[in-house]
């Protein structure tokens, strides 16, 4: 059926092992230092979730790599699915998928000697509408730039202001615990008396 539930499934589960490697490395006081578990996050889980995400990059279920990860994430720093990516100074999922197509892409239209080249400059009809394996949108998006996706729920340009795409968040190299208490004030989520009557 070419939904690639079963292959996303199984990245799911290995996810949701390596994260719980990663966690071995998190505390909420001590452990890895913020650069640290960003690059073990990348190097572990990413490159799992992201084998040949191209191809299934527009499945029903990529929900499930989503989910873990946003645990993958909140390793990094736990805070509200909004603020993950921002704050872990990691692109959303779906940008990071959209630029690796993005890159094939490139890479397709250069080679006139490939057979696929024809099926993405002009895709065929699609006699099934639940299959958009050849769907692509050609426009390039540049994830150091673009910061949200059009329709998408997580927009990536919420904190703007505290994150530039060159030098990563304010206070990413402090230690874990005043990165926490910074990360409450930007959030808004800390134990202070305004939020407690806001809960």
């Amino acid at each position: 059926m070419l939904s690639y539930r079963e292959h996303l499934t199984k990245t799911a589960g290995k996810l949701k092992n390596r994260n719980n490697l990663l966690m071995k490395l998190a505390r909420s006081t001590w452990g890895g230092g913020t650069n640290i578990l960003r690059s073990s996050a990348l190097a572990l889980c990413y490159s799992a979730a992201e084998y040949c995400a191209p191809v299934w990059s527009h499945s029903a279920h990529t929900s499930r790599v989503n989910v873990q990860l946003n645990s993958t994430m909140r390793l990094i720093r736990s805070t509200p699915q909004p603020w993950l990516p921002v704050l872990s100074n990691i692109e959303p999922p779906a940008l990071r998928r959209k630029a690796a197509t993005d890159k094939l892409v490139e890479k397709i239209v250069k080679h006139d000697s490939w057979p696929i080249q024809p099926d993405i400059l002009s895709p065929p009809l699609l006699r099934l509408t639940s299959r958009k394996l050849l769907s692509l949108d050609l426009q390039p998006v540049d994830i150091r730039v673009d910061r949200g996706i059009t329709g998408s729920r997580l927009r990536w340009s919420i904190l703007t202001q505290c994150v530039t795409p060159q030098s990563g968040n304010q206070g990413f190299d402090l230690p874990r615990q005043q990165w926490s208490l910074l990360n409450r004030f930007r959030t808004e989520q800390g134990h202070c008396s305004a939020c407690r009557r806001k809960w």
